[in-house]
């Protein structure tokens, strides 16, 4: 868990972007979603079956996916923070 002062680990990997998955959080440098990543382990915690399938994802990218929602739940501030939209816009533009 970050304090004030600490960046958290997941900053580094998960990446929300309104360009990309039309801004759900994913893991960096795929269009992987994080909520992906976790339906998946809601169903099956077999990693070596989620990597066979994402070959792309490492244990690292699924505990950033984790910690991450983590946060959520907690109410603690995200980071990446989302982008922000235009005044009067209620989403991003694609």
């Amino acid at each position: 868990m970050a304090t004030a002062h600490e960046y958290p680990r997941y900053a580094d990997r998960i990446v929300v972007d309104p360009g990309i998955m039309v801004g759900k959080p994913v893991v960096k440098g795929t269009r992987i979603p994080v909520e992906l990543v976790l339906r998946r382990l809601a169903i099956d915690l077999n990693l070596e079956t989620l990597f066979e399938d994402y070959p792309r994802l490492n244990l690292d990218d699924v505990k950033a996916c984790i910690e991450y929602a983590q946060a959520l739940v907690a109410g603690e501030e995200i980071f990446p923070s989302p982008a922000p939209t235009e005044p009067g816009r209620t989403s991003p533009t694609p």
